[in-house]
Order: C-alpha cells, then sequence, then structure tokens
C-alpha cells in the first residue's frame, strides 16, 4: 500500500474540516433560499444563517455581528478596506503607512494606488526575524498617516506582529488601522473592538472552511454601504461558503488553545529532527513570536525548488506565497529581512495544521532528508 502524500502547507490553504463541510452541505440543499428574500421561510433561514455566522466570526476575533460584512475572499476585504478608507478621507490622497512584509495581495493594491495617484505610501522596517520595527511606524505616524496596514502574522515566517501596541500608537495619532488576520484568526486571540481596530480581514479557507469567502470587520460595516464607486459589491450573500465561515470560526474559538499546542509541539519534533539531519540549516523568523504551525527553514547548498520538485508527490511544502509561487524569485518577506543570499534560495515555508499527526511529521522528515541528500550528490558530481 502507498503513503498518501503529506500535506504541510496549511499557509497556503487548510482542508475543510469535515464538520464545516456538513454545514456548507445542509446551507446548499436545505437552506438554499436567497437571503434577501425576507418574504417567505425559505429567504428568512438563509437569513439566519448569515446572521448566526456573523456572531461566529465577530466572536472569534472580538468584535459584534454588526462589525461583520462578507466578502469573496480576503483579496476583496483589503480592496474594500482601503476604498472605505480613502472614502473617509476625502479631498486628497490617502496617506498610508505598511511594512514590506504584507501578502502580495495588499501591496499590489497599494503599488497600483500610489501609481494612479490615489495613495501616498510610506514603509515602515522590519529586523531580520520579520517582526515590524514600532519605532519606524511611530516616527512615520508623527509626520502624517491616514491610515496603518499590518499583518497580524506573516504568511511565511509566521512573525507574530505587535498589533495591539501598534493599533494603540494609530489611535493616539488619529490614524486608521488596517489588520490583515488571514493567517491568525482562529490560532492566536484577537480582540479587534478592544484594541481600536478599524479594519480587519478573515479568510475562511485559512481556517477549515471553504474557498471562495471571508470577512471584513470593523465598526457597523455589516449594513454599510459599498464605497462610491466601488465595483465589487457582492449583491447576493453565498449562504453556503458564509455559513461555513461561521462554523470555522465557532470551532476555531472552542478548540483553539488545544489544537495550537499540540501543533506546536509537533513543529517543535519536525525541526528538531531536520535541524539534526541537516547541517547548517537555519530557522528563519522569530523563535517566540511565531505561529504554532510555522516552520521556515533554510538549507545550505541545495535550491528550494529543487528540493520542492522532488517532494512533489510525496510532502507538500512550498518556498513562499502560494499566489507568488510560480515566480522565479526570492521571496520579497525574505529579501525585506535582509537574510543572506543563500538563505533565501534555500528557503523552505513548512507549515502544520489541526489535522497533521506524529506519523506525518516523522515521514515527512525522512523524506525531506532523503531529498536533500540526493541533491546534494548530484551538486556534488
Amino acid at each position: 500500500m502507498i503513503d498518501p502524500p503529506v500535506y504541510l502547507d496549511h499557509h497556503a490553504t487548510t482542508p475543510v474540516d469535515p464538520r464545516v463541510a456538513a454545514v456548507v452541505l445542509d446551507a446548499m440543499t436545505t437552506h438554499f433560499g436567497n437571503a434577501n428574500s425576507l418574504q417567505h421561510v425559505f429567504g428568512l433561514a438563509a437569513a439566519r444563517l448569515v446572521r448566526d455566522a456573523a456572531d461566529c466570526v465577530a466572536a472569534l476575533v472580538g468584535s459584534d455581528a454588526d462589525d461583520v460584512r462578507f466578502t469573496s475572499s480576503a483579496t476583496e476585504a483589503l480592496g474594500l478596506a482601503l476604498a472605505y478608507a480613502a472614502e473617509r478621507r476625502p479631498g486628497a490622497p490617502l496617506r498610508v503607512l505598511a511594512s514590506p512584509i504584507e501578502h502580495p495581495a495588499l501591496l499590489d493594491k497599494l503599488e497600483r494606488g500610489a501609481r494612479d495617484g490615489r495613495l501616498v505610501v510610506q514603509w515602515a522596517s522590519v529586523d531580520q526575524t520579520g517582526l515590524v520595527l514600532v519605532p519606524t511606524i511611530q516616527e512615520a505616524l508623527g509626520h502624517g498617516v491616514d491610515l496603518v496596514c499590518l499583518m497580524a502574522a506573516n504568511n511565511e515566517v509566521g512573525a507574530i506582529q505587535p498589533v495591539q501596541r501598534v493599533a494603540a500608537l494609530a489611535v493616539a495619532a488619529g490614524a486608521e488601522i488596517l489588520v490583515d488576520a488571514s493567517q491568525a484568526a482562529g490560532k492566536i486571540p484577537l480582540d479587534a473592538q478592544a484594541w481600536g481596530i478599524d479594519y480587519l480581514v478573515v479568510s475562511s479557507h485559512k481556517v477549515y472552511g471553504p474557498k471562495g469567502v471571508g470577512a471584513l470587520v470593523g465598526p457597523d460595516l455589516a449594513g454599510a454601504a459599498p464605497p462610491a464607486g466601488y465595483a465589487g459589491h457582492q449583491a447576493t450573500p453565498n449562504v453556503p461558503g458564509i455559513a461555513g465561515l461561521g462554523e470555522a470560526c465557532r470551532i476555531c474559538a472552542l478548540e483553539m488553545a488545544v489544537d495550537e499546542s499540540r501543533i506546536a509541539a509537533l513543529r517543535d519534533h519536525l525541526q528538531a529532527l531536520l535541524l539534526q539531519g541537516l547541517p547548517g540549516a537555519v530557522v528563519n523568523g522569530p523563535s517566540d513570536h511565531r505561529l504554532a504551525g510555522n516552520l521556515h527553514l533554510s538549507i545550505p547548498d541545495v535550491p528550494n525548488d529543487a528540493i520542492i520538485a522532488q517532494l512533489a508527490d510525496t510532502v507538500a511544502l512550498s518556498t513562499g506565497a502560494a499566489c507568488v509561487s510560480g515566480v522565479d524569485a526570492p521571496s520579497h518577506v525574505l529579501r525585506a529581512m535582509a537574510l543572506p543570499g543563500w538563505r533565501q534560495d534555500g528557503a523552505l515555508r513548512i507549515s502544520l495544521g489541526r489535522f497533521t499527526t506524529m506519523d506525518d511529521i516523522e515521514r515527512a522528515a525522512e523524506l525531506i532528508l532523503a531529498a536533500v541528500r540526493v541533491l546534494r550528490a548530484l551538486v556534488r558530481t
């Protein structure tokens, strides 16, 4: 019997939890009404599912149901947040401060906005572990900023950012703050309302929910009209997807503490096996302030894309963000961290999740070590 491949690419997407899939199926087959059709029981039942999902999302991130606006993705939610922020500061380009290690979906929007004159973008700095340098944010705020953009946790090296501290600085300076919590929600505690976060983004397929749904969380956003000229408004709610996101958030809120503790122990075991078997390998990112499921490793003397290709049928991992996985260039995150060239070229992003087992870890370690041995032998010949 052939062993199935090991899935260690949870930062790219998570498998749908069977409990979530059951809720999605029920919403598709039993509660199939249009949530905007409030004149009959089918529409009312669908609307209740949407409202219940908003309650679950809000409970996970420390907000109110009226603050939850569902979107088709985290990417749409990021664009919607920028549009709302610009609408609230009319008459001049929106002054944005962002870290250079944000997700490419946000960086692309910032770069396009700067090119067409809608945005003026400043960049904070990060250290060699991928943590934002708060003094650079504080200094920029003193010179005028309308919106601060900060990932709650980095999607490559897993660095958990000082969101609460940065949010307090933004509030004191009269700036709004946009927090991309796609990787953080369901993995670390978040309290959007208490921290004064204006826009917080959640992605369903990063919390064991279905793809094609996300949420933008912020004060009274659920019923807010779309920003003027915004073309991405979704008229008919994706009730099955929204119900699935809600159930995924409900499960995370209940099980996060136990899940993340178990995942961290598995991650540490895998890290020990790989460091023992790969002399010269180093772990990237902070040693303490990182996601439990994140292991970002650089291996000397072997290109990371060669390792990925060698393991394609047996271990699923990656070299960086899934949306740019085909780009033949070092990660923008590792460049911003100013890591040496060999650490950028030999970097692997390994990410564990809820359904990862000890057997998965030990098989993956054996397969990764074997692949590196094969490739090193080829390099020497």
